[in-house]
């Protein structure tokens, strides 16, 4: 099943383009066809930086209010395929509406052909630099320049990854096989119930991840490679006091390996880092909890970002330091990072730029309709 996922989603990567071209609509919003040339900025009112549920969301509210929104959904940007972060896991349990779950690949599959059909303009492109200095805003990729009139970033943040041998999602690799970088996506799944489970981290991150897995594990261990947590204090305390979760100190994974022809996690190689000593550790799942990368780079310091380079925004809202460009999803939420609050600001991000458009006369108001 993950071999055929894959490759889905680099088919989805390689015929996205022919995709887009094929559906821009024919409006006077847009000075130039999909196939413009380098020298010939295309001109939109919004334009959507992303391809997970908050910018696919984004799309359909904005695309629905005739907007006509140009999304630039990258083309494995982050090494990710169109569609985020959903795109690398399998079956997806915790979204409203699929009873029996859903394939994450299909998910944002579903997701692309609803904004297609109200008329979102799609392009399989990375947008590698923005000009937030004056309105109208410019965007960048390699092959097209755009000139809008309001931004909605939605480009997400991807969970850091340890590398070593089993680790991978290739052959011989156990990733969406048993390890996971979501605790609260995957916990839940039929392969950890009842079974040993492991978590590598020491900060706030790793502490809740770990006490939300004792809900189905039978053990919970936290493997750090210290011998002391930077979690905050009390936040250690609800995971060192629960009975259920050990912490293996001074310790890094050095191998996973499988449980003999299900093709699944059976185990670890633990490294002492004082005594060198490795260990076997029989565990159905391991759960990275070491951080996030928000992909805000691209923004070079235009937009306002705390000290982890997610997007500050707002109280209550989706505006960022810069009238006219929003921010919806994990690229701004450090806390929740699940599917269906990214959609949720998705929609509120929409939602404001089209009052954020009204007002400053790009869109007539229905008042005057």
């Amino acid at each position: 099943m993950l071999k055929s996922l894959f490759k889905k989603a680099r088919t989805l990567a390689g015929l996205a383009a022919t995709s887009a071209a094929a559906t821009l609509p024919a409006s006077p919003s847009f000075s130039n066809s999909a196939s413009a040339p380098m020298d010939s900025p295309l001109r939109t009112k919004l334009c959507i930086i992303g391809s997970g549920p908050a910018a696919h969301t984004a799309a359909i509210y904005a695309a629905r209010a005739e907007l006509k929104p140009i999304l630039f959904e990258g083309y494995m940007a982050n090494d990710i395929a169109p569609g985020g972060q959903l795109t690398t896991t399998t079956d997806v349990e915790n979204f409203p509406g699929f009873s029996d779950g859903i394939l994450g690949y299909d998910l944002m599959d579903r997701c692309r052909k609803q904004s297609l059909r109200f008329g979102t303009a799609i392009f399989t492109e990375t947008v590698s630099k923005v000009d937030l200095s004056s309105s109208p805003f410019k965007i960048l990729t390699d092959a097209k320049t755009v000139l809008a009139d309001s931004i909605i970033v939605a480009t997400g943040a991807v969970a850091r990854r340890l590398n070593f041998p089993g680790s991978a999602d290739g052959a011989g690799g156990f990733w969406n096989k048993g390890i996971s970088a979501c605790a609260v996506c995957d916990g839940a799944a039929p392969i950890f119930r009842n079974k040993p489970l492991a978590v590598i981290g020491g900060g706030d991150s790793a502490m809740e991840e770990a006490t939300f897995l004792t809900k189905y594990g039978s053990k919970v261990y936290i493997i750090h490679r210290r011998d002391t947590f930077r979690a905050s204090k009390i936040m250690q305390s609800r995971a060192v006091s629960n009975p259920k979760i050990e912490v293996i100190w001074n310790s890094v994974v050095v191998e996973a390996y499988g449980d003999g022809e299900r093709g699944v996690l059976g185990g670890l190689k633990v490294k002492n880092v004082l005594t060198g000593e490795v260990s076997d550790l029989k565990v159905a799942g391991l759960f990275f909890a070491i951080g996030h990368e928000p992909a805000t780079k691209f923004l070079e310091g235009q937009l306002q970002l705390d000290p982890d380079g997610y997007i500050i925004t707002k109280p209550g809202t989706t505006q960022t330091s810069v009238p006219g460009v929003f921010a919806a999803g994990d690229v701004q939420d450090k806390k929740y990072r699940q599917a269906v609050t990214a959609a949720g600001t998705g929609c509120m991000a929409a939602l404001e730029a089209e009052h954020y458009l009204q007002e400053v006369g790009f869109v007539e108001s229905k008042s005057q309709l």
